[in-house]
């Protein structure tokens, strides 16, 4: 169950991160969605989805 999230958190913030104009909309929808991922599954470690999302976003293009 754990993997479906972790693949469905990526799936939603690759497809999502590249509905950004530019790369702060980008970073900005990344770390949302890394945020809400990170307290699904990895319990409560927000800060650190959010990083990794705006990240992803980030390098989405």
């Amino acid at each position: 169950m754990r993997k479906f999230f972790t693949i469905t958190a990526v799936i939603a913030t690759t497809g999502l991160a590249a509905c950004g104009d530019n790369n702060l909309q980008r970073a900005a929808v990344g770390g949302a969605i890394g945020c809400a991922a990170g307290e699904v599954i990895a319990n409560g470690r927000c800060v650190e989805g959010a990083v990794v999302g705006a990240g992803v976003g980030v390098l989405t293009n």
